[in-house]
């Protein structure tokens, strides 16, 4: 599952250092490539001739050879990783990580790194349980991290609790089961369409009515699909956000009638449909062509309703397509994401929360609930988005095999 994988292996200074050995040992004959930085402290408890032997790399450890000035690019080595390993990650590195303190080499190759970072976190029991140490795990975990949980037992400095770094077998096997669960192709040769971002309503050539969407929903839930072997058709609204995935096919729009004439076009070729976008409801009835100069103290603009996209969607829905809404209520929640999950035709919705702190518009994070046609509802904790794009493709993929054996 590793062979051919390339890890970054950040070591920070604690302890549990000395585990890294066996780790990389571990690693290396699964068939993986383990790139090793040490923080200055790390060397304290493992030199780096050990890690460069068991890795058979270099070991880094400062940002340029003081010997010949070759620099070591933490751009190019995050780009080169599969997955970064933080571990032992000390409370001092969390720290670091979670606020972008970028003072050495391991921390700017984590804040330049886009594969997935896995931590480790090794301290005291009473460093680990202190609320600042709580803050910044949950802040990491909010960005999309995989946090290892540290296992209870005997410490170095006597005590008996939690905040030993989990054992080297127990990271690979977390790591094994991330691959496995990254490279399952269960939607291989599906098509889906996702809709995602805002929509802008032009008023005239400087000003429009949109919302706060930044689009980070329907782009995670995209890449989850193409991970598991989709071909995605996305159709953005204006986002500053970019994809990054070969089977994602991006069509960008801004209005809702641009996006509905989009989403209908493709539609009829499509095997699901996910729309995330928050679309406006009304659109100005007159554009002006000109910017519309001020001469009073009040204007009034005139409003007419836009295209509901699923609703549309839902109306040309055949027996062995999914299509999947979205919902942002803030009274009477479930009662109105049923009336909308019928009236739409709908096979779930899902919906957003705007009352939770870390819920919403412009976060790295979500909570939602799902609805299904049979009613039943499944609520979901705090969690990164793209953890959340994960419920909702696995959602899609039971209702993709449901809709297959009724239609055998």
């Amino acid at each position: 599952m590793l062979k051919g994988k390339k890890f970054i292996l950040g070591i920070s200074g604690g302890i549990a250092a000395y585990k890294c050995a066996q780790l990389t040992r571990l690693l290396v004959k699964e068939g993986a490539e383990v790139q090793v930085i040490m923080t200055k402290l790390a060397k304290q408890f493992i030199t780096p001739l050990t890690m460069a032997t068991l890795s058979k790399r270099p070991i880094l450890v400062e940002f340029f050879d003081p010997e010949n000035g070759a620099w070591n690019s933490h751009v190019d080595t995050g780009l080169w990783a599969d997955a970064m390993i933080v571990a032992p990650a000390t409370a001092n590195t969390m720290g670091k990580m979670a606020n972008g303190v970028a003072d050495n080499l391991l921390i700017t190759t984590y804040l330049s790194a886009r594969c997935p970072v896995f931590v480790a976190p090794t301290m005291d029991l009473d460093m680990y349980q202190h609320p600042s140490t709580q803050t910044n795990m949950a802040t990491l975990k909010s960005y999309g991290n995989h946090l290892i949980e540290p296992n209870d037992g005997e410490l170095a400095s006597g005590l008996v609790g939690k905040g030993r770094m989990a054992e080297p077998e127990e990271i690979v096997a977390a790591l094994k089961d991330f691959f496995l669960k990254k490279n399952k192709a269960d939607l291989s040769g599906k098509k889906v369409l996702v809709t995602a971002g805002p929509t802008h309503e032009k008023i005239d050539p400087v000003r429009f009515i949109g919302n706060y969407s930044s689009g980070k929903m329907g782009y995670a839930i995209a890449e989850e699909l193409a991970e598991r072997g989709a071909e995605v058709t996305l159709v953005s609204g204006p986002t500053n956000l970019k994809v990054c995935h070969q089977n994602i096919k991006r069509i960008d729009v801004v209005s809702a009638e641009q996006m509905y004439l989009a989403s209908q076009e493709k539609f009829g070729s499509m095997d699901a449909a996910i729309m995330s976008a928050a679309v406006a409801d009304y659109t100005p009835a007159v554009k002006a062509d000109e910017k519309v100069k001020r001469t009073a103290d009040n204007m009034s603009v005139e409003l007419r309703a836009t295209k509901d996209i699923a609703a549309e969607l839902g109306k040309l829905k055949s027996d062995k397509q999914v299509l999947v809404g979205f919902a942002l209520e803030t009274q009477d929640v479930i009662a109105n994401g049923e009336l909308k999950l019928k009236k739409k035709n709908l096979d779930f919705i899902v919906l957003n929360s705007l009352k939770d702190k870390g819920a919403g518009f412009n976060t790295d994070t979500n909570k939602v609930t799902f609805i299904d046609k049979e009613n039943k509802t499944t609520e979901f904790a705090l969690k990164s988005k793209v953890e959340v794009a994960g419920d909702i493709v696995d959602k899609l993929v039971d209702c993709l095999q449901s809709k297959n054996l009724t239609n055998r």
